[in-house]
């Protein structure tokens, strides 16, 4: 029998990769901070709608103080991630960091067992291993660099920030999963849904607070923007709710590793729509990923 987290994985995968295809819609309108935000502040409403929805059949469950800072920490580090992103691409080698900066899944292993306790089998732990090689060597030929000069780049610091990223993105992906186990007893989709309301809402305020402190006429922006962003926020929320659904029911570092077939989709939608060549080490990363998914089935 098909476990449920994999098909809500891959559901996950498509709408972030067709939330990638929008935000393009968008790129020039905002800074990048200013389509972050729009992640938050415009999905904020469509998960506020899809909880009400789900209230109709299961009861909202109780928020209690665990539950409060495992969301608070979640939300925290997604925001640290975007800026120190950011922070990255300002470095001369920032190539590098962002190859760097692929190893989320390796990271997610290592944070989910330390905070959480999940453990990772020896076939899943095959699995992440050469799915991080696989997306490493795609990052390589997207940035058009060698594996020399990767390993020449070990000591820039922007080799540092690309782990800090990964290690901040694999952070908040764990501490939504502690968020969504700590409410003890409502249905998984419920306590999914309740978990993505309440760290939106975080999210939303705490980045809308620093708009207002420091870069208040982007906010404006992102405000007077919202027929091209407000679609952005709602196939966002759609990803999210998918994703948070996954982390409730399997452990995170298998749900990302499945969720590598998102750059499947993309790799597909750059063949067969936009008729782009398709290059060796392409194939190389390609091939590795699609085994670690094979891989990732078998072991979950």
């Amino acid at each position: 029998m098909l476990s449920l987290w994999i098909p809500v994985t891959i559901a996950a995968a498509f709408f972030q990769n067709l939330r990638s295809v929008l935000q393009k819609a968008i790129k020039g309108r905002l800074s990048t901070t200013g389509a972050a935000y729009a992640r938050f502040i415009y999905a904020l409403p469509v998960a506020i709608l899809y909880l009400a929805g789900l209230s109709l059949w299961y009861p909202l469950p109780e928020a209690n103080g665990v539950f409060l800072l495992w969301c608070l920490a979640g939300g925290v580090s997604q925001i640290l991630f975007t800026v120190t992103l950011l922070w990255m691409f300002g470095f001369r080698s920032f190539a590098v960091g962002t190859t760097f900066s692929k190893l989320e899944v390796v990271l997610i292993a290592i944070i989910g067992g330390v905070l959480l306790g999940d453990t990772v089998g020896p076939m899943a732990a095959l699995a992440i291993g050469i799915g991080a090689v696989g997306t490493v060597i795609l990052s390589l030929n997207e940035a058009k660099m060698t594996p020399g000069a990767l390993l020449r780049g070990l000591g820039e610091k922007s080799t540092l920030v690309g782990l800090l990223c990964a290690a901040l993105l694999g952070a908040s992906v764990v501490c939504f999963r502690g968020a969504a186990l700590a409410l003890n007893g409502p249905d998984f989709i419920m306590a999914a849904a309740y978990t993505l309301v309440i760290a939106l809402t975080m999210q939303t305020v705490m980045m809308g607070a620093w708009f207002i402190a420091f870069d208040r006429p982007e906010l404006i922006r992102t405000l007077r923007e919202w027929r091209h962003a407000a679609p952005v926020g709602a196939v966002g929320m759609a990803a999210s709710a998918c994703w948070f659904t996954a982390f409730t029911l399997q452990n995170a570092a298998y749900v990302r590793a499945l969720g590598q077939v998102e750059l499947v989709f993309t790799f597909l939608a750059g063949v067969f729509i936009f008729r782009e060549r398709v290059t060796r080490p392409e194939l190389i990363g390609m091939g590795l990923i699609v085994s670690a998914i094979l891989l990732i089935l078998w072991a979950g």
